[in-house]
């Protein structure tokens, strides 16, 4: 994590597990990023996952690797280990809290997809997510959302929430190791590199 950010410096904060990070990953995150006119987009790779086996998910490492490779070429786009870092479960309100610490007067717009808002109310401690950040929502093209069973919920979050329709493509990270493991080509799924690397490493087999 560098740096602490200016007061009127917009950040958006993109979580997930990245085993691996995929295209489809990068568009969404590109397009948050212009539409939402965001300084900088932080990928931060969640160290333990609560709703996934530890042995289920890829060294950290591995998946930092392949991080540092998708992104090389990526505009304002940078890698945070606060995640990896941390021991305990991966809960969205501890990262964006830590974030808060290290970023006081920027502001933090928490970027997720529309399945992931539909399950907000869900998460630990949503209210005090909203508190901490704004949410940039990946919405699908032509398909109408209304907030309003979330902010039902979660009341912190109305007037924090940004729909924003972007490029979606079927693609998943699961896919992709699951294609692996068949044997079955992975090209263009995910950037050329982290192909590579899939490949050198072994991963997914």
């Amino acid at each position: 994590m560098s740096g602490s950010g200016s007061g009127s410096e917009r950040i958006g904060i993109f979580g997930g597990t990245f085993d691996p990070i995929h295209v489809g990953h990068l568009i969404v995150a590109a397009d948050l990023r212009h539409a939402l006119t965001l300084d900088r987009v932080l990928f931060v790779p969640a160290g333990r996952p609560p709703h996934k086996a530890a042995d289920l998910v890829s060294a950290d490492g591995d998946r930092l690797a392949m991080l540092e490779l998708a992104l090389a070429t990526e505009p304002k786009a940078e890698i945070s280990t606060v995640d990896l870092e941390r021991p305990g479960p991966s809960y969205t309100v501890d990262l964006l809290a830590i974030l808060r610490a290290g970023f006081p007067v920027a502001r933090l717009v928490f970027l997720m997809g529309e399945d992931s808002l539909r399950d907000l109310p869900t998460w630990r401690n949503p209210d005090e997510i909203a508190r901490l950040a704004d949410f940039g929502v990946a919405a699908r093209p032509g398909v109408a959302f209304d907030p309003e069973a979330v902010y039902a919920q979660v009341p912190a979050a109305r007037g924090r929430l940004s729909l924003v329709e972007t490029v979606q493509l079927s693609i998943s990270s699961s896919d992709i190791r699951r294609r692996v493991r068949q044997g079955a080509p992975i090209r263009h799924l995910v950037p050329c590199a982290v192909e590579d690397y899939i490949a050198e490493r072994g991963l997914y087999r």
